[in-house]
């Protein structure tokens, strides 16, 4: 990070929603703003997203774009402790995972900064 960029958590530029299948997760993850677009494309990269999740042991991580909706989806194998008939964690849809994807930091160029969602970004 410099004076040219502004370190935030990825919530701040787009939200996202998550989904399963047996021991697969789904997540969405979309713009808040087209600016936004090339950011994400650039810095949520199958490997950033499986070291993200690396605490979870994804077996693999393939990201799909959408590029006319400002839109990714993520497919995370392996992450959910066998899916819900066999995951004896809370959340067994895996639900929050979108949360802990929205938390990743991106590095985003300061001239953005009046685009993020929720309160202006510190000096």
């Amino acid at each position: 990070m410099n004076a040219e960029t502004l370190q935030v958590p990825l919530y701040r530029l787009a939200h996202g929603r998550a989904g399963d299948k047996g021991d697969r997760s789904n997540i969405s993850v979309i713009a808040w703003h087209p600016d936004f677009w090339p950011v994400l494309v650039e810095q949520l990269t199958e490997q950033a997203v499986q070291a993200h999740f690396a605490h979870r042991g994804p077996t693999s991580v393939r990201r799909y774009l959408l590029p006319q909706l400002h839109a990714m989806n993520f497919v995370l194998d392996g992450v959910l402790d066998g899916g819900v008939n066999d995951a004896l964690n809370l959340d067994t849809h895996g639900k929050s995972l979108a949360f802990w994807l929205l938390d990743l930091p991106v590095e985003l160029p300061a001239e953005l900064g009046l685009l993020l969602a929720g309160p202006p970004p510190a000096p």
